[in-house]
């Protein structure tokens, strides 16, 4: 399968140092390392949410990082969805209207608001959480909250959904629910590149990257092995190889 995001030497400020790697079409990939290593860094760089020092990051064919601060804007909006540890919703907003907000961005006006409302209600239905749409951020669950950000980010049909660390701020509980979800919209087809410091969540990824000091110093796919604890184990010893 032919590579969706393709990153070709990439530094920042000395923090990442000639990066290089590809995700294709279809792939769940998680970025792994210890704190301060550029995972987030990384995952800024290759969004278009930030410009590197050099190197090239190539989205679907269209290398992002020689475009305008508006051309990248336009990118992420139409072709990239986003989930983060901290959720950003509005707190005025219900979580319909949270949902609705990058489609509103997006089409401005052009679509109807109605037809917009139901992909939304679909993709909560799917979430398993369309029972709290006129619900406000501060009367639903963190993992409801973080079920409702992965609906917002998938409401303009993303080629692909970058996650920064999307199961951080949950309980265990809440953390394999929302990763039943990711799981669920990668095996839709929905490709998917997260930064994570959870080998349970990583296990769950069909290709790991280590990141240290800056460069990518190992890769790991524990697709191959069969069972989630087995997976859960030959990813914590290979992190333990790394020096994890």
């Amino acid at each position: 399968m032919a590579e969706l995001l393709t990153v070709k030497n990439l530094c920042k400020n000395g923090i990442l140092k000639e990066i290089r790697f590809g995700v294709k079409a279809g792939e769940m990939v998680a970025i792994m390392g210890p704190s301060g290593s550029g995972k987030s860094t990384l995952l800024y760089q290759v969004s278009g949410m930030d410009r590197a020092d050099s190197g090239e990051v190539w989205m679907d064919g269209t290398e992002i990082c020689g475009l305008s601060e508006d051309d990248r804007a336009r990118l992420r909006l139409s072709q990239m969805g986003f989930v983060f540890q901290q959720m950003n919703m509005l707190k005025n907003l219900n979580l319909l209207d949270n949902i609705l907000l990058p489609a509103s961005h997006l089409n401005k006006g052009k679509t109807p608001r109605k037809e917009l409302e139901r992909r939304a209600r679909m993709l909560m239905g799917k979430m398993g959480i369309e029972a709290l749409a006129e619900r406000r951020i501060t009367e639903v669950s963190g993992g409801q909250l973080q079920r409702a950000c992965i609906c917002r980010s998938m409401m303009n049909q993303p080629k692909i959904l970058f996650a920064d660390e999307p199961t951080g701020a949950l309980n265990q509980g809440a953390a394999q629910e929302v990763m039943a979800e990711f799981t669920r919209l990668n095996q839709e087809g929905t490709t998917i590149l997260m930064v994570t410091h959870d080998s349970k969540v990583a296990a769950r990824c069909g290709r790991i990257l280590y990141l240290l000091d800056g460069c990518i110093k190992g890769e790991f796919s524990p697709a191959g092995v069969v069972g989630e604890k087995e997976r859960e184990a030959a990813v914590s010893r290979w992190l333990a190889g790394m020096g994890w």
